[in-house]
């Protein structure tokens, strides 16, 4: 996956918003105002993933290409190193599950609203 399909597959998601609030090279994306990805625009060698804890350990252990979150809340962030063995799949994988445990995580009126939404 390169860095146009990463962000094409970001951006498919429902509420989905794309920004650059931690300067132009970092492409962040948020559900409901609140970060689920992030990597860097010029060299896409890794992409920042929210995941549960648990699995979160889980991940690292059984895979090299997946490690702590890079300046990030490391029980609860991976950073997932691209071209290093993660398929296509296992990223979009990833992907869904940050996007999902971000959006569960908002409050039911931005649940509700972006629900509403989806039905348009």
């Amino acid at each position: 996956m390169n860095i146009e399909e990463f962000r094409d597959y970001c951006l498919a998601k429902p509420g989905t918003t794309e920004e650059t609030p931690f300067g132009p090279d970092t492409l962040v994306f948020k559900i409901g105002g609140k970060i689920y990805a992030l990597t860097s625009i010029d060299s896409f060698g890794s992409v920042n993933l929210k995941c549960e804890p648990e699995r979160a350990t889980l991940l690292r252990e059984e895979f090299d290409f997946v490690r702590p979150g890079y300046h990030m809340n490391k029980k609860h962030w991976n950073t997932v190193l691209i071209g290093t063995g993660v398929t296509r799949r296992q990223l979009q994988e990833f992907i869904d599950h940050s996007y999902d445990l971000v959006r569960a995580s908002l409050p039911r009126a931005v649940r509700g609203e972006l629900a509403e939404a989806e039905k348009q």
